[in-house]
């Protein structure tokens, strides 16, 4: 039987690197905030998956104002946040069932392309583990003046997607610092990764010049 297919979107943050007056996932891009264009993405994909939202508990309701006041009728499941990353996902996961396919996706990856997320859902039917990459093309250099072989790196994307049995038990574990995404979890509890191409335009929101970027490529 077909899995059942969850996004659990990462909209928790502050932003503070943005210098914005505002969390970065509702700034604007293309005339919308950037995490509605996300959400917007899986749901070309699939209009009929589920949509698990976490967001800071001060900034629900201003996510609910925003989804009234621009007509953006996606039906979703709202949870508050947690400290850190992964209590914010360990709370979204309390809305995902058993038996489900489950993709953990930053709220500000605007541009993950709809064919990028049917081709990773279609790959987890049959691989419990998910994950997107991409080579890293920059030379790569410590402070010690070492030079890294960058052909044995890769730079990891969202979104990661799982087998719901297998994501909720790896986030049983107790939190560790190490844990910087989910797949970090998923190894930690001693279960296989499956690393595919990701899309080189699926960045992550962080800096002004981020928003630059993206704005230029929604135009384009």
């Amino acid at each position: 039987m077909e899995r059942k297919k969850y996004l659990i979107v990462m909209a928790g943050g502050s932003g503070t690197r943005m210098g914005a007056s505002c969390p970065k996932q509702f700034l604007e891009i293309g005339g919308r905030a950037i995490l509605h264009v996300t959400i917007q993405k899986f749901l070309e994909a699939y209009p009929d998956i589920n949509v698990v939202t976490v967001l800071p508990k001060d900034h629900i309701d201003v996510w609910k104002k925003y989804c009234y006041e621009h007509n953006f009728n996606c039906r979703q499941t709202l949870v508050e946040g947690g400290i850190t990353r992964f209590h914010s996902v360990r709370n979204g996961l309390e809305k995902v069932p058993e038996g489900a396919l489950v993709a953990i996706h930053d709220g500000v990856r605007p541009l993950v392309s709809p064919k990028l997320i049917r081709d990773l859902f279609t790959s987890a039917e049959t691989r419990p583990a998910v994950v997107p990459s991409v080579p890293v093309v920059d030379t790569i250099k410590t402070l010690a003046g070492e030079y890294v072989d960058r052909s044995n790196l890769r730079s990891v994307q969202t979104p990661q997607i799982f087998h719901s049995e297998v994501l909720k038990a790896a986030y049983l574990q107790p939190y560790k610092t190490s844990f910087t995404d989910d797949a970090s979890v998923v190894e930690a509890a001693g279960e296989a990764v499956s690393y595919v191409p990701g899309e080189r335009y699926n960045i992550k929101v962080t800096t002004p010049d981020d928003l630059v970027f993206c704005n230029l490529v929604l135009n384009a």
